[in-house]
């Protein structure tokens, strides 16, 4: 079961929601929705990356009667997706992609989603599910249907964490190395993957990847500029999950134009001149 139609429309058209319709999610859906988590493993190049659990909710309470909140202005959500991995960079980077196709599935069935990294009780979603030792739960998504019309304070939400404003291409993409941005009319075929990465959602808005591409176009090299101390009070590093995000927004779009490619772990080395940039990963042409 994979994305079905133009998945970069999709990507193109979502938004977070915050405010819902107070009508429960149709069997249909649930159905669709566990079925997409069992097809995951298979369809994902990471295969299985923890758990993600989905848990309907009625008046802000599961069937099992515990109470889930209304957190950071979500209203009148029918359900949640949550989502458990272990804590290690590797494990959350490619959790949060596996999350992200998810979530993208999920706007193709028209359901509403808005990634949540901090702003919720972990201890009431736990009491839901089983959490081994060394895991946690680093991300939680509302799921319902979007209000066609946004309350006013959906809309001053958005306005507050700057969701509609995102970062030039000069300021996130780099030719050959850090020290000569790239510009859309040099990108050749990935420039609408690249494109994609730009758009795609961050917590806070802050777009903390920075993608370094070869002479050649065919390897993309994907970085983390940290912003200091923004998640440290959660006890593990949020932004790790935004970088997950971008290379499911990159990797999914190459597929879309036939583009393919492999995710390696092979750090070029580049001279990066700011500590608070991280390598990650690489994507290859193949």
């Amino acid at each position: 079961m994979q994305l079905e139609g133009k998945v970069i429309d999709t990507m193109r058209q979502r938004q977070s929601v915050r405010t819902y319709h107070d009508v429960a999610l149709t069997e249909e859906h649930i159905k669709n929705i566990e079925n997409y988590i069992e097809e995951i493993p298979r369809i994902s190049p990471f295969g299985k990356i923890g758990n993600i659990e989905f848990i309907e909710v009625t008046s802000n309470r599961s069937e099992k009667g515990v109470k889930l909140g209304t957190y950071g202005f979500i209203k009148s959500q029918k359900g949640y997706l949550v989502g458990i991995s272990e804590k290690d960079t590797y494990s959350l980077v490619k959790f949060a992609y596996n999350f992200q196709m998810l979530v993208l599935y999920l706007t193709e069935l028209g359901l509403g989603t808005c990634w949540m990294g901090g702003t919720f009780s972990r201890k009431s979603f736990e009491k839901e599910l089983i959490v081994s030792e060394g895991e946690f739960i680093p991300c939680v998504t509302p799921v319902g249907y979007p209000r066609e019309k946004r309350r006013l304070f959906d809309k001053a939400i958005r306005a507050v964490a700057k969701s509609d404003n995102r970062k030039a291409w000069e300021n996130l993409f780099f030719d050959e190395s850090f020290h000569s941005s790239l510009s859309k009319d040099n990108a050749g075929q990935l420039e609408l993957p690249l494109e994609m990465v730009r758009i795609g959602p961050s917590a806070s808005n802050k777009q903390p990847w920075r993608l370094v591409v070869s002479k050649d176009r065919r390897q993309v090299h994907f970085y983390i500029e940290h912003t200091p101390n923004y998640s440290s009070s959660l006890g593990y590093d949020m932004q790790l999950l935004d970088i997950g995000i971008a290379m499911c927004q990159f990797d999914l779009a190459c597929k879309e134009l036939q583009l393919a490619g492999e995710w390696v772990v092979e750090n070029p080395g580049m001279n990066v001149n700011n500590e608070q940039i991280e390598y990650l990963y690489t994507w290859k042409s193949r």
